[in-house]
């Protein structure tokens, strides 16, 4: 009988530590709802030592990102669709069912470098349904008019997950199309392909705490098409990958990890993680001289590349931004090259002034650029 409850004791523990070693499955439960208010950090590109290189997936993995050095914080806010007439007629209508949306979110409608909408109050509207968390539109106040845009087509809609999602979940994908036309402004439209691949599940480490998550990987290949007075052009932006953590209960990633294609290599482009409240101190570091760091040919066309020397090896990151402070890319230079090329594709077709920074161990410099 001491035999068999030993037995029994012995197969309960093999049971529970069976069920905290699985993969945890996520549903529309853990989808954003509408008073989630998420603090998030975006972290420096340069990833810590502890981490493990990206291409590592599988199960029962451990990440430790507890190093990551915060730069700045955002808040992501969701609310129920806002009381204007004409988004609730198109997200929130029992006559319009294919749109119907269960959270909003205030977000900047994707626009290419360069363009911009004369809108204020940018929204992006999502469903949560036992299928799927889908993006079903975007919105904006329009001449004081909050404006809502719509997919082309229920079945072309922006999918980012599927459910229920699990490491043992197949890959899928989903096509989607949208287009905005402003009278006297121009005309966007944006072509993506997203296919999410889950590729690992294990304990995630954050500066946020442990966690056990699974890991998606999701390829996002955009084509913009933009039509500005008489001139109209099509282009292919790079090939961009986000590497996310998921758990249940947090409604955003715990991690995200975006990397850009630039040639045969991918390039991280960006770090955001789950967060508390932190006060943000950022080193100041002096301006370079002139001659320490410079960029050619300047101007320069969209279609080339761009050198950038430098009088000093050590580690640096270039960051470029648009006029309007919208970044285009964020690079590693290579720590001993003193000449580094900085291929077209990291600029993604964009055409005007850029701004350059360039932050050193021994200081920031700043430069603009003009791609033609």
């Amino acid at each position: 009988m001491r035999y068999c409850y030993l037995l029994l004791l012995a197969v309960s523990a093999l049971t529970a530590q069976a069920q905290t070693t699985t993969s945890p499955t996520l549903t529309r439960a853990d989808m954003p709802v509408p008073t989630d208010t998420l603090r998030q950090s975006t972290a420096v590109v340069q990833l810590p030592a502890s981490a493990p290189p990206l291409s590592r997936r599988g199960p029962n993995q451990t990440w430790n990102y507890g190093g990551l050095v915060a730069t700045a914080q955002n808040v992501s806010r969701f609310t129920a669709v806002p009381a204007q007439p004409l988004y609730l007629f198109t997200f929130n209508s029992p006559l319009n069912l294919p749109n119907r949306a269960t959270v909003a979110s205030p977000q900047s409608v994707p626009l290419p470098p360069g363009f911009t909408l004369p809108i204020t109050d940018p929204y992006q509207f999502f469903n949560a349904s036992a299928a799927d968390f889908r993006s079903v539109g975007y919105g904006g106040t329009l001449a004081g008019t909050a404006v809502p845009v719509t997919y082309a087509s229920p079945v072309q809609q922006d999918i980012i997950y599927r459910f229920p999602l699990s490491y043992a979940s197949a890959p899928d994908s989903s096509n989607s199309f949208f287009s905005i036309s402003v009278p006297g402004t121009g005309y966007l439209s944006q072509k993506r392909k997203r296919v999410n691949r889950p590729d690992a599940w294990g304990t995630l480490t954050t500066p946020f705490g442990t966690f056990a998550t699974v890991r998606v990987v999701t390829r996002l290949e955009d084509h913009d098409s933009i039509s500005v007075g008489t001139t109209s052009q099509g282009f292919d932006l790079p090939v961009r990958r986000e590497y996310k953590w998921l758990t249940p209960g947090q409604h955003v990633p715990l991690l995200t990890i975006t990397t850009t294609q630039v040639g045969a290599q991918e390039v991280v482009s960006g770090v955001e993680y789950r967060d508390v409240y932190r006060r943000i101190v950022l080193s100041t570091r002096p301006a370079l001289a002139a001659a320490a760091v410079q960029v050619y040919p300047n101007p320069g066309t969209a279609q080339g590349p761009l050198q950038l020397m430098r009088t000093e090896a050590g580690a640096a990151t270039v960051t470029a931004t648009d006029l309007a402070g919208r970044q285009l890319f964020c690079y590693v230079l290579p720590p001993a090259a003193l000449q580094t090329e900085l291929p077209a594709a990291l600029f993604g077709g964009f055409r005007g002034v850029a701004v350059l920074r360039v932050q050193t161990e021994a200081g920031v410099a700043v430069r603009r650029v003009v791609r033609e």
